[in-house]
C-alpha cells in the first residue's frame, strides 16, 4: 500500500530542486512586502500619535494609498518593489514633514 502512495513531484523532479525554488523565491517576496507593509503602517501610526490635529486624514490617506501601491507591487511581481518602495519613503517624508 505505501509503495502506491507516491507524490507527483518526487516522481517529476526527484531532487525537489524546482519545489524549494519557488518556495523560497515566494517566502522573499512576501517577506519583502511584509516588510514594506510594516513601514507603511508604523509611518502612518507615528503621524497619528505626534501629527497636528487634521494629520489624522493624512494618515488614513497614506495608509490606503501605500498598501494599494503595494498590493499592485506583488501583483506585477517585477521583484525590484521601486513603486512600493518609493511611495513609502515619500510618505515617510511628509510624515516627518508634519510631525517636526
Amino acid at each position: 500500500m505505501s509503495g502506491h502512495d507516491s507524490f507527483t513531484a518526487v516522481i517529476l523532479d526527484p531532487a525537489g530542486s524546482t519545489d524549494h525554488a519557488a518556495t523560497y523565491n515566494a517566502f522573499v517576496k512576501y517577506a519583502v512586502a511584509l516588510s514594506i507593509a510594516c513601514f507603511i503602517i508604523l509611518t502612518s501610526l507615528c503621524l497619528f500619535a505626534f501629527g497636528p490635529v487634521g494629520s489624522i486624514f493624512y494618515g488614513f490617506g497614506g495608509l490606503i494609498v501605500g498598501l494599494i501601491v503595494l498590493i499592485i507591487d506583488v501583483r506585477i511581481g517585477s521583484g525590484n518593489w521601486l513603486l512600493s518602495g518609493g511611495v513609502a519613503v515619500l510618505f515617510a517624508l511628509f510624515a516627518a514633514m508634519l510631525v517636526s
